[in-house]
């Protein structure tokens, strides 16, 4: 999972690089468009389980756990964070997700958001299963086991994407070297030189033509 998370950050970072240094090259801005079905369905399945999750968090009765107060007060705390997370940023990333499917970034960071919660949530999950109830830990159980293959789906979904766009910058980088000495051949920029040293062409002599002589008048 890491390698993957390393990868898409790479090329992030190398699609910028070429954007810049590159600005009259078109961007590929195809990042909206149709959804596939079994990509919404993931993110349908997703959406669930961020809910599902949100009320089994909510439900939860730390205090009545068998085990010392640092513990209570650490699964409590890991709690809220959850419940702030799942509650807020999840619903805009989803939403984005939908938006841009095929944006590498907005994919990213869902990815990135959804391995941050899975592995606090499944630390809770365990701990509610050492020290709580049986019905808790199954109410945390199911979205935590959707949450992981969603995680799974994701990254597979990344290094396909990783791997598009990569082509996509290999097939600019090509465009662009075949188009700078064509469009510099074609450009044809006259140049005006000029000499300071050239002798200063002296002004041409023009004879005034004699006026013509007055005719004396009849007598």
């Amino acid at each position: 999972m890491k390698r993957v998370a390393l990868f898409a950050v790479s090329l992030l970072l190398t699609l910028t690089a070429v954007a810049q240094a590159h600005p009259s090259a078109p961007a590929n801005r195809a990042t909206g468009g149709p959804i596939d079905v079994q990509f919404a369905n993931t993110l349908i399945q997703l959406q669930q389980a961020v809910q599902d999750a949100n009320v089994a968090l909510g439900r939860l009765r730390i205090d009545k756990w068998k085990t010392d107060g640092a513990q209570k007060q650490q699964a409590q705390a890991n709690v809220e964070s959850l419940q702030r997370n799942l509650s807020a940023a999840f619903p805009e990333l989803l939403q984005k997700v939908r938006e841009h499917p095929q944006d590498l970034s907005v994919n990213f960071k869902l990815y990135r958001n959804l391995s941050a919660v899975y592995d606090v949530l499944a630390s809770v999950t365990e701990a509610s299963g050492a020290f709580g109830p049986k019905d808790q830990y199954e109410a945390l159980g199911q979205p935590v086991s959707v949450m992981d293959a969603v995680r799974r789906s994701l990254a597979d979904r990344l290094e396909s994407l990783a791997a598009s766009k990569e082509a996509e910058l290999a097939r600019l980088r090509t465009a662009a070297a075949t188009a700078a000495p064509t469009q510099a051949a074609t450009t044809g920029v006259k140049k005006i030189v000029v000499d300071d040293n050239a002798p200063t062409p002296k002004p041409k002599k023009t004879k005034s033509k004699p006026k013509p002589s007055a005719e004396k008048p009849p007598e």
